[in-house]
């Protein structure tokens, strides 16, 4: 009896410490788990950057496309007097409509003295954030004679109305209200309708003003001084022949 007595009574205290054993650990875990819990909450320590969570792609998103191929003829390459600089896919400036035909050229003038080709293109880019209108232009020339194209050669730019669907526009930055060309605007205006009228093979008489399209002033200068359009366009075939 005093053996089975002794074995009961080391098992029992040896149970008893197993349970404080497990207890304590339990406790212990418990406690550790609230300090992490409390650094969590109070943030990284002074000094840290906390990790950024980043989303990796293989390759960058690209920009919408056209979902139609150009239906009129495209250069494959650019000369490099032209600068690509292309609109977002967008139904407020640069719609992705393949125009039908290439019949003609449409000169403009921004209407905005003194900015640059630069902010005039991101104007018709801001225009799909906006909302306000509908406004592009296939080519923009700049105060420095400097060539943008932000619409494609191929795809409608929302610039001459009923003629957007076949001609191509060229708005050109002027110094000041009255819209006349500075002369590095105007050499690179007649260099780049030379170069479109060869591509595609169109006469002086396909080049025409915004006026005359939608009887608007523009570009105002060569509307209210008619004499000056029809030196450019005498200047167009001169430069032909240089």
């Amino acid at each position: 009896m005093r053996y089975r007595g002794s074995a009961h009574k080391y098992g029992g205290s040896l149970r008893w410490n197993r349970v404080l054993l497990a207890g304590g650990l339990s406790l212990a875990l418990l406690a550790l788990m609230m300090v992490l819990l409390a650094r969590g909450q109070a943030g990284p320590a002074t000094g840290d950057t906390p990790t950024p969570q980043l989303t990796f792609t293989a390759e960058p998103t690209p920009m919408p496309q056209p979902t139609e191929p150009p239906r009129v003829y495209v250069p494959d390459e650019l000369p490099d007097w032209i600068e690509e600089d292309l609109l977002p896919i967008n139904e407020w400036s640069r719609p992705g409509t393949p125009m039908e035909a290439m019949t003609g050229i449409v000169v403009h003038y921004v209407g905005n003295p003194g900015t640059t080709a630069k902010q005039n293109r991101n104007y018709f880019a801001w225009l799909a954030e906006d909302h306000t209108t509908s406004a592009s232009s296939n080519f923009i020339i700049g105060l420095e004679g400097e060539i943008i194209l932000c619409v494609p050669i191929g795809e409608v730019a929302y610039c001459s109305k009923d003629r957007n669907i076949d001609t191509l526009s060229i708005e050109v930055c002027h110094p000041d209200e009255s819209g006349k060309f500075n002369q590095a605007s105007y050499d690179s205006l007649i260099k780049l309708v030379n170069w479109l009228r060869n591509i595609y093979d169109l006469d002086t008489d396909a080049v025409i003003r915004h006026y005359d399209v939608t009887g608007k002033e523009c570009p105002r200068y060569f509307v209210k001084h008619p004499e000056a359009w029809d030196t450019f366009l005498e200047d167009l075939k001169k430069a032909e022949t240089e």
